[in-house]
This record gives C-alpha cells, structure tokens and sequence, in this order.
C-alpha cells in the first residue's frame, strides 16, 4: 500500500471510494459523499495536500481529505476531516488507518493545530480523538454532538474554543 497526494486523474476512482464505501448507508444506493469531495474540491476550502489516496496494485483502495473549518465567533481556522472512505473489499485491511496516520501526521506538518470530525465514537479515538465538548468545541447541529470528535496538533492552544463551521459544502448536501 501506497499513501500519497491525490493527483489530477484520481477525480473519478476516489468518487468510486466513496460510491463503494457509503452504497450501505443510503436505501437508495446513492450516497452524498462522492459529490461532498467534488464540492469541497471546487472551493476555497480545499487544501490539496491534505487530500489523500491509498493505493493497492496501482488501484485507488481509499481517500480522505481535511479542508479549511473555522472556530466562530472568532474565525479561527481549523480542519475538518473527512470524508474517509475505503473500498469495501479493502475495509478490515489497515487502510483506513493509514489514511488517518498520513492526514493527521501532514496537517501537523502543515501547523494546523486542531482537526475535527463527525464520525464514529470507537473507532476515532484509537488516532487521539476525544470529544469535542472536552475541548470547548461544539458543534454548529447539536445532534452532531455525540459523534463530534476533535484531535489536538501540536501548535494546538489551550483556549481554541468555540462553535465549530464546517466548509461550506457540507451543509449544501
């Protein structure tokens, strides 16, 4: 397995990630995620370095991406993760857990000091997620509250509190 930057090419197999991955979820078999990553891709949000792919035998298995979030009422930018999405017949294989290695390790690189998720409750805090009520972070839904998770950088702050925004794009889905 591979883990580098998306690259141009890679458009349509990280949409077949995310159509492969979610299917279950949605009745109708069509999930919001593929057309999410397109979104965030087409806006100011986007950062392409924190947009990364697994590759297996020169076939995209997986793809996460972390784009630009704001802490209001301040305005002050964070990351919010995801999606994460992972090829069925690659889930179970590490894959994802590569992925969330190699976002989190390049968004401190980056100095990003704060990266926030919707997502499950066992499975983020094995990469340094806890709640984001812990941390003075609050969701902008509150039945996201539950599931709303934050993982401290090391330019991390005591302090960088606040309502959590994500990109624009997640709430036009």
């Amino acid at each position: 397995m591979i883990i580098r930057r998306e690259k141009p090419g890679d458009e349509r197999p990280i949409s077949d990630v995310h159509t492969d991955a979610f299917a279950a979820l949605y009745p109708d078999g069509h999930p919001v995620e593929p057309g999410l990553v397109d979104a965030l891709r087409g806006s100011d949000a986007w950062i392409g370095a924190l947009s990364l792919v697994a590759e297996i035998d020169g076939t995209v298995a997986g793809h996460v991406c972390c784009t630009r979030a704001t802490l209001l009422p301040g305005g002050q930018p964070v990351l919010g993760l995801g999606p994460l999405g992972v090829r069925t017949q690659y889930q179970r294989h590490g894959v994802g857990s590569a992925l969330m290695h190699a976002v989190l390790a390049a968004a401190d690189a980056l100095d990003e000091p704060l990266v926030v998720l919707l997502g499950h409750r066992t499975y983020y805090p094995r990469f340094g997620f806890v709640p984001a009520a812990d941390l003075g972070i609050e969701p902008e839904v509150s039945e996201w509250a539950p599931d709303f998770q934050a993982r401290r950088l090391t330019r991390y702050r005591p302090g960088l509190t606040g309502r959590f925004r994500y990109a624009k794009p997640f709430y036009d889905l």
